[in-house]
């Protein structure tokens, strides 16, 4: 299982910013390693945000997304204490889930 992501959800009148940073390789598959082995692609696929369990925000990577990616997005009517969860799922299965709150 990856490292936890980084969330930071700052509001600001009704907008509130939401910055992730995740730990990821990102591996594109067209890589070779020290011995000339093609290294396999592992790279995240799909990322997906809530507010209080609502979605927000969705979207569809592919390997050109550089490792430990950084997002950002805007979500209207978020206030202080609200949560923001982020989800990744990459192209091995593995799946990642981290929550915080608006400050």
């Amino acid at each position: 299982m990856a490292d936890p992501m980084r969330i930071r959800a700052q509001a600001a009148g009704d907008k509130t910013t939401v910055r992730v940073l995740m730990s990821h390789e990102m591996e594109t598959g067209q890589r070779k390693d020290s011995s000339g082995k093609v290294i396999p692609a592992w790279h995240i696929t799909e990322v997906t945000a809530t507010h209080n369990g609502k979605p927000v925000m969705s979207a569809q990577w592919g390997p050109a997304v550089s490792k430990n990616p950084f997002l950002q997005f805007t979500v209207k009517g978020a206030k202080a204490g609200d949560k923001i969860a982020v989800t990744w799922t990459d192209n091995k299965g593995d799946k990642r889930t981290d929550e915080a709150s608006v400050t």
